[in-house]
């Protein structure tokens, strides 16, 4: 059967947002993300520069053009948890599978070894990275107060958020850090996961005796 006209439009759509994003990545990784303009990139993905800015609203999106992935992994962890699995509980496996089971959206470390190297050397792709990981923050809260059936503004929710995202983003750039300076994926992968895997202690700890560190109530028994 003839593909449907919708379906090929949607198809095209993506294909052309790929081929814009690739293109930006590699120029962002070759002359640093500062030195390169919009004006570039549609040249070199020939496309108009409307066309960039119709895929993506900001220069930055380009080179963080998987923050909804991102978001989407934390979020289905939670509704896709196990039966009388905590919500701290789903986040922390999650780390986990994200090394024993690599997911080719998040490849950790050694091909994002360059995608951090640029964001460090780009005062607006650092500015971005805060605001990203303030969006998420008050994303995960959200995700948390409703997955629990809490009250929107239940502190907790946003004090495990938070700790959260500090004990993820400490452990990831530590990794970076390792592997930068020795080349070693599998001790990258290891002081990721002991980071990890002490923040959550310390969040579970935090979280002691709220909904938020054991089954939630909405669970079946």
């Amino acid at each position: 059967m003839p593909e449907p006209a919708v379906e090929r439009r949607t198809r095209k759509r993506q294909m052309t947002r790929q081929a814009i994003s690739n293109v930006a990545t590699r120029l962002f990784f070759e002359r640093g993300f500062d030195r390169v303009t919009i004006d570039e990139i549609a040249q070199a993905a020939d496309v108009g520069r409307m066309t960039v800015f119709n895929h993506f609203p900001r220069k930055e999106d380009l080179f963080f053009d998987r923050e909804d992935a991102i978001r989407d992994a934390a979020l289905a962890a939670l509704r896709e948890r196990a039966r009388g699995t905590s919500p701290l509980q789903a986040l922390h496996a999650l780390a986990h599978r994200l090394i024993d089971d690599p997911d080719p959206a998040f490849p950790l470390f050694d091909v994002t070894c360059r995608f951090v190297q640029t964001a460090l050397g780009s005062e607006a792709l650092k500015a971005r990275a805060r605001q990203m990981r303030d969006d998420f923050i008050d994303m995960l809260a959200a995700a948390l107060v409703e997955d629990v059936g809490a009250t929107k503004d239940d502190p907790d929710a946003h004090l495990a958020a938070g700790l959260i995202a500090a004990a993820w983003t400490i452990a990831f750039m530590e990794a970076h850090k390792l592997f930068s300076a020795k080349a070693d994926l599998n001790a990258a992968n290891h002081i990721f996961l002991h980071l990890i895997d002490r923040g959550m202690v310390g969040v579970d700890a935090a979280l002691a005796g709220t909904t938020y560190s054991r089954p939630s109530a909405a669970d079946p028994a």
